[in-house]
C-alpha cells in the first residue's frame, strides 16, 4: 500500500510540473541520476531499479529489493526571433520527478514498477509584446506537452540471458494556444485550453553477459519500445485551423510516440572501470502526428565511463543525436508554415549534450547520487518568405540550450 500511495503522490507532483524541453526530440536522455550522468546509457549498462524503461532486462543485477526516487531540476533557455528582435521563453525550469521499484524474486524471476516523467516539449511567450500586433511574431504561443508512463517490469534470468518486458500505460496532455490580432486592435484566442489521452505500449528487452562464453565483464543488450498511440482532441486542429489554407487544411489532433530500437554494450575493465555505448533509432517519420510536422528520424549515439569504489563511484557520458527538425521550402506555403510552427512551438533543436556525476554509499542501505547535464547552446535560422505576404518575417531563428541536475536516493533491503 505505502508503494501505491508513494505512486500516487508522484503522479500528482508530475502534472503539476511547468513546461519542459526535451533532448532527444520530445524524450529526456536517460532516467535517474547515474543514466543521466552517462549520457542517457542504459541498453546494456545495469542502473538497478531505474533500468525498468532502458532495458528491462537490466533489472536482472538487483540483488533484493530496490527503490530509487529521483528529482530532475531542468533548465531551458530559448530565445526565439519573429523578425522584430529575440524574445525569451519564460519556460525555464521544470522538476521532474521519478519513482523506481525492483526485486528480485529468486535467481530467474524479477519483477518492478514505476512512474516516470519521460519527456514533452514546450515554449512560454506568453509575455511577449503586444498580442494585438502579434506579439512581436511570437504571437504570444505558449505550448506544453507532457508525457508520464507507468509500467511493471517483469525479467526472466537463465544463466547469462536475461529477457525482460514491460506493458507501458501512458498518460499525455498537449496545450497550444496562441493569438492574434482581430485587425481592431484586439485579439483571437485560438486553440485554448488543454486535452488529456491514454495510451498503451510496452518494452521488451535482451541482455547477455559473455562470461558464459568465457569473455568476463562483457555485457551486450537490445531493447525495442513499442509506438503509442495518443490522440489529443481539439489541441492541433484548432491550432492549425488558421494555417489550413497553407497546410491543404489542418492537422489531425493525432501525436504518437514513436517506436524506438537499441543496442548497447559494456565492458568493465581493471576492475574499478566501465565503458558502454549505446545506439538507438527513433522512428518520429513513421508517428503520426509527428511526420505531419515534417520530422525525421534520429541516430542517437551515447559513450559513457565509469569509475567505482565500494563507498563512491564518478560517471561521464556524451549523448549526440541530430535534431529530428530539418528546414523546410520556406518558399512554400506549407513549407514556410510548418518551419514556423516548429521553431516557434516545438524548439527540439539540441544536438550535443554531455553528462556528469557520481554516487555516494552511506552504508549498506543507502545511497545517493546526483548528475549534472549540459547541452551546447544551438542555434538555427528557417525560411519563411512565403508567409510575408501575411506579415510575418522571411527569416525566423532560435537559439537554445539547457542545463540540468538530478538528485537521487536509493534504498536497498
Amino acid at each position: 500500500m505505502k508503494i501505491l500511495k508513494n505512486l500516487k503522490t508522484l503522479l500528482l507532483i508530475a502534472l503539476s510540473a511547468t513546461p519542459l524541453f526535451a533532448i532527444n526530440g520530445d524524450l529526456l536522455i536517460g532516467l535517474g541520476a547515474k543514466s543521466r550522468a552517462m549520457g542517457g546509457l542504459g541498453v546494456a549498462k545495469s542502473f538497478g531499479a531505474e533500468s525498468a524503461l532502458l532495458n528491462p532486462a537490466m533489472l536482472s543485477s538487483v540483488e533484493g529489493t530496490e527503490i530509487s526516487v529521483t528529482t530532475t531540476f531542468f533548465h531551458p533557455v530559448a530565445y526565439y526571433d519573429g523578425g522584430a528582435g529575440e524574445e525569451y521563453s519564460t519556460s525555464d525550469l521544470t522538476l521532474i520527478p521519478e519513482l523506481s521499484f525492483a526485486q528480485k524474486v529468486n535467481d530467474n524471476f524479477y519483477w518492478g514498477a514505476g512512474i516516470w516523467v519521460v519527456g514533452g516539449l514546450g515554449a512560454d511567450y506568453s509575455e511577449s509584446g503586444d498580442a494585438a500586433t502579434g506579439g512581436n511574431g511570437t504571437f504570444q504561443m505558449q505550448t506544453v506537452l507532457g508525457l508520464i508512463k507507468f509500467g511493471v517490469p517483469l525479467v526472466y534470468k537463465e544463466s547469462g540471458l536475461s529477457v525482460g518486458f514491460t506493458p507501458i500505460l501512458q498518460y499525455g496532455e498537449l496545450d497550444i494556444n496562441y493569438k492574434t490580432p482581430d485587425g481592431a486592435g484586439g485579439v483571437n484566442n485560438v486553440a485554448d485550453g488543454s486535452s488529456k489521452d491514454f495510451g498503451l505500449g510496452y518494452n521488451f528487452g535482451l541482455s547477455y553477459d559473455l562470461t558464459q562464453q568465457g569473455v568476463d565483464d562483457l555485457t551486450v543488450g537490445v531493447v525495442y519500445k513499442s509506438s503509442i498511440k495518443m490522440n489529443y482532441k481539439g489541441q492541433i486542429s484548432a491550432a492549425t485551423q488558421p494555417f489550413a489554407t497553407s497546410l491543404g487544411g489542418a492537422l489531425s489532433d493525432d501525436l504518437e510516440q514513436p517506436a524506438e530500437i537499441g543496442l548497447g554494450v559494456s565492458y568493465q575493465f581493471l576492475e574499478n572501470h566501465a565503458l558502454a555505448f549505446d545506439y538507438k533509432y527513433v522512428s518520429w517519420e513513421d508517428a503520426k502526428g509527428y511526420k505531419d510536422f515534417g520530422w525525421k528520424n534520429q541516430n542517437v549515439y551515447v559513450l559513457g565511463y565509469e569509475y567505482k569504489q565500494k563507498e563512491w563511484a564518478f560517471r561521464a557520458g556524451y549523448n549526440y543525436a541530430k535534431s529530428p527538425l530539418r528546414e523546410l521550402d520556406g518558399t512554400t506555403a506549407k513549407g514556410a508554415t510548418l518551419n514556423l510552427l516548429n521553431l516557434l512551438g516545438f524548439p527540439v533543436n539540441i544536438e550535443s549534450h554531455y553528462g556528469v556525476g557520481g554516487s555516494y554509499s552511506f552504508n549498506d542501505d543507502l545511497s545517493a547520487d546526483v548528475a549534472f547535464v549540459y547541452a551546447d547552446e544551438q542555434s538555427d535560422a528557417y525560411n519563411t518568405s512565403a508567409l510575408v505576404s501575411q506579415g510575418m518575417a522571411s527569416e525566423i531563428s532560435v537559439r537554445h540550450k539547457q542545463m540540468s541536475t538530478s538528485l537521487q536516493l536509493t534504498y536497498v533491503y
